[in-house]
């Protein structure tokens, strides 16, 4: 979904037009924007958290010269989906659900334990010759 997709969503599940649908987009956008830039966390109930991460100045290697190369401090962002976003994307519908109050057991069935083989005698002996 593209950010034109998401205003036509919007627009449809608010009742608003396209134009107002595109301001609200837009605003929201800017705010988790100024805020994280601020360096100040943005939680959205239900969403997630945009969290901002500082990466520090260091010393890198061009790979096809192996020459040293300065890399400069950079800021970026990191998101955590809120657990009502995960649950939401790993859910099965009421199978999931059903599975949950109730988990089935699960039958144990008695296996043998294999014997063990013995090694063969040819190999024994070079293990011999090589420790000699």
């Amino acid at each position: 979904m593209n950010r034109t997709e998401l205003v036509e969503t919007v627009a449809q599940k608010t009742g608003l037009d396209k134009k107002n649908s595109e301001a609200a987009v837009a605003a929201v956008a800017e705010s988790v924007i100024i805020e994280t830039k601020a360096g100040n966390k943005v939680a959205i109930f239900g969403f997630g958290t945009f969290s901002p991460s500082a990466r520090a100045a260091r010393m890198g290697r061009n790979p096809q010269t192996g020459a040293p190369v300065k890399i400069a401090a950079s800021k970026g962002v990191r998101f955590a989906p809120a657990s009502a976003f995960k649950e939401a994307l790993n859910s099965r519908g009421k199978v999931a659900a059903a599975k949950k109050a109730a988990p089935a057991k699960k039958a144990t069935v008695a296996k043998k334990a294999a014997p063990a083989k013995k090694a063969a005698p040819a190999k024994k002996a070079a293990k011999a010759v090589k420790k000699r």
